[in-house]
């Protein structure tokens, strides 16, 4: 060879340093070769050879294939700085499942005589000795609901994929809490003596459950925007009371229309499709299912992530199932460039991904609270934030989740951090382009598809709908939410709102911009931006709110918040703010109290706060009165009240336009674009196309 041309060559080439692929399969042996036709069995084998390979070289690219089959992962699968620049994926598109759970054979079904008088018509019920497969952990029945920590779920059941759920009444909804005789002792007013409630009821078929060995009640029993689940002490069938075991945080009330409740875990009522009920003490399994025919059974077993990614660069794992588990789907901390593309998350107990550590569960029941840092689970994470809003929880830089799909799991969709509060250096972590549905089986309000933490954070071109309560939950500054589509949210709760942040006047610089927010129902308060509790500094510009709750937007008594260019259309209120920290919510503004405090976190009259938000130095000044907002160049269509508060204090200008006209009823994104960009004038300046997931490629 041409000397000149090596020299060329290794100038080009020599610091290069190509990956190498090993291949694993469900078929395979961890004697093998990792080769395409000698492949491991196990992916730990693989990691192992790869660290071979890589040698004292962390940047040395290696990648894993994985070929079609499941995988039953029992235990974490740790990936550290050693395996930066390690790829793991799916070979060419084929079914890969990661499953934290324990396959039943269907030889051990058989039809059960249980339940003698149900109506069986459309239902038959099995049972299965779970011992037989070696299933001796069931789970832990716990209570879930707000300012509850996160944390696995107890052993759940899938059939033919599809998750079932505890044997409750009624089978579906919820009936209104009964005359509450004693309210129990009030965590949020600082009583944790955790006394519990009673409560009377008036259905006779609850006098049934007295003899259930581990019977309780969920739904929402003080605030409609707070969730909870409680066991059940006693019944007291001559009285019809029953009493709980255990508080819940503002006490137990009745007479509203959100304080409804269900019964779980009751097995008398084990009685339509799609319920199971786990007898502990004889180790059977009783579900009751419709199907003409049943291929699979799953029972949850895994209670820690999948992934555990810590102190990592570069890893790519794409196209992956990971479903049957009882807890999260990937942990990661530290995390530098990582990618998480085309990947499943179904039928977990808990989330689908964290980017930055959690705290450790409390084990007392508080609202809020120091706890401890923990890496790999999010546990009272809410609650911490809530005492240390500056809280750096380590979610690294530059990682990207994109084109997952997030359905039939039990608590929420990602949890994102990133970016530091004390000099505002950002994230730049990303949720993009991925679909979340069906999110909250266990877990219901504050468990949204996003939680965003921490600074400089996107959530862009993503679907979220089917949500009991919020689609993203905003901490932290500076985050971008772009070109969502969010529909069908809120669908449980009152005073919530699709996105929703509040009660921190330094938490600034977000955008919110080109998101189509429909159909969000009305009979409770529920909004499509809530700006809660003197919530400042968003800028919500472009967007289209379609039947978007009762008050489109509700901005509680905050300033500095801009609303240009939106497209209200087919609402109840448009825009409304009121004067909160001059009247029930004063307390927060209070000589060292809970705003100076916050405030004081951040050096709020310094660099870089005082640069990136100049009236943030005087925000004291006149902070019981909203200043500083705008509300402007919108369109009001069919808006029975535009505005509810003083010009003022919105800054409502004349530039906004208000309009009645005869629009048909839109079902979808696409039904608007194609019907209404002719009818609403300005409305095609927005991308609608662009709204949205970006493809359905990939996509599991």
């Amino acid at each position: 060879m041409n000397k000149f041309l090596s020299i060329a060559i290794f100038i080009l080439f020599g610091n290069m340093v190509l990956a190498q692929d090993i291949y694993v399969s469900p078929s395979g042996m961890d004697s093998g070769k990792g080769s395409f036709k000698s492949p491991y069995k196990t992916l730990g084998k693989a990691l192992e050879k790869a660290k071979k390979i890589k040698g004292k070289n962390s940047k040395r690219a290696v990648s894993i294939s994985l070929r079609e089959g499941v995988y039953d992962i029992l235990e974490t699968i740790a990936l550290g700085a050693e395996n930066s620049f390690v790829k793991i994926e799916a070979y060419k598109g084929e079914k890969v499942v990661f499953s934290g759970g324990q396959s039943i054979p269907l030889s051990l079904v058989k039809e059960s005589n249980l339940g003698v008088g149900f109506d069986k018509s459309n239902h038959t019920i099995y049972e299965v000795d779970l011992r037989k497969v070696g299933i001796t952990n069931f789970g832990t029945l716990r209570n879930v609901g707000f300012s509850r920590p996160y944390g696995p779920a107890w052993g759940e059941l899938f059939v033919n994929k599809k998750a079932m759920h505890l044997a409750r009444w009624p089978n579906e909804g919820m009936v209104p809490m009964g005359k509450v005789l004693e309210k129990g002792s009030i965590p949020r007013e600082d009583d944790f003596s955790d006394k519990g409630g009673v409560i009377a009821y008036d259905s006779l078929r609850i006098n049934t459950w007295a003899k259930e060995k581990n019977a309780w009640m969920a739904g929402y029993f003080m605030h409609g925007y707070a969730d909870d689940m409680v066991k059940i002490k006693s019944i007291d069938t001559l009285k019809q009371t029953l009493t709980t075991a255990s508080a819940t945080l503002y006490g137990y009330g009745d007479g509203k229309p959100w304080q409804k409740w269900y019964g779980v875990n009751i097995l008398a009522e084990l009685d339509a499709p799609g319920e199971y009920y786990v007898d502990k003490e004889k180790g059977l399994l009783y579900f009751a299912s419709d199907e003409k025919e049943i291929a699979s059974l799953e029972f949850s077993v895994l209670e820690r992530p999948f992934f555990q990614i810590e102190d990592a660069e570069g890893i790519v794992i794409r196209g992956i199932s990971f479903q049957n588990s009882r807890g999260m789907g990937i942990a990661m901390t530290n995390t530098k460039g990582v990618i998480i593309e085309a990947c499943n998350f179904k039928n977990l107990g808990s989330l689908g991904i964290s980017v930055g550590k959690g705290i450790e569960a409390f084990a007392e029941y508080r609202h809020e609270g120091t706890g401890t840092v923990k890496t790999g689970e999010i546990g009272s994470l809410l609650q911490h934030l809530y005492s240390n809003t500056t809280f750096n929880r380590e979610g690294g830089s530059n990682n990207k989740i994109v084109n997952c799909t997030f359905s039939q799991l039990g608590a929420g969709g990602v949890s994102l951090g990133g970016g530091n509060r004390l000099t505002l250096e950002p994230g730049n972590n990303v949720v993009e382009d991925c679909l979340f549905f069906d999110i909250n089986r266990i877990e219901k309000s504050y468990r949204p598809a996003v939680h965003l933490t921490g600074v400089g954070n996107k959530v862009l071109h993503n679907e979220m709908y089917d949500l009991p309560s919020v689609a993203i939950l905003m901490h932290g500054n500076n985050h971008t939410i772009e070109y969502n589509y969010i529909h069908e949210v809120c669908l449980e709760v009152e005073d919530m709102g699709a996105i929703y942040y509040g009660r921190d006047p330094s938490e600034r610089g977000t955008i919110v911009r080109y998101n189509y927010i429909a159909n969000i129902p009305d009979e409770y308060n529920t909004s499509a931006v809530y700006h809660d509790d003197a919530a400042c500094g968003l800028t919500v510009t472009d967007n289209i709110f379609y039947k978007a709750g009762k008050l489109n937007v509700l901005i509680g008594g905050g300033s500095d918040n801009i609303y240009k260019n939106n497209f209200f259309i087919e609402s109840k209120v448009g825009v409304r703010t009121g004067n909160r920290l001059q009247t029930w919510a004063k307390w927060v503004l209070e000589e060292g109290g809970l705003f100076q405090k916050r405030m004081a976190a951040v050096n709020y009259a310094e660099a870089p706060y005082v640069v990136q938000y100049p009236t943030l130095k005087n925000y004291f000044e006149n902070a019981e009165i909203p200043t500083g907002n705008l509300v402007a160049e919108n369109v009001f269509i069919n808006v029975k009240e535009v505005f509810v508060g003083k010009k003022e204090w919105l800054g409502y200008s004349d530039s906004n336009v208000t309009a009645t006209k005869d629009l048909p009823n839109i079902n979808s994104k696409k039904e608007f674009q194609d019907l209404l960009e002719d009818i609403i004038p300005g409305v095609k300046n927005i991308p609608i196309q662009k709204i949205g997931l970006k493809s359905s490629k990939g996509r599991r």
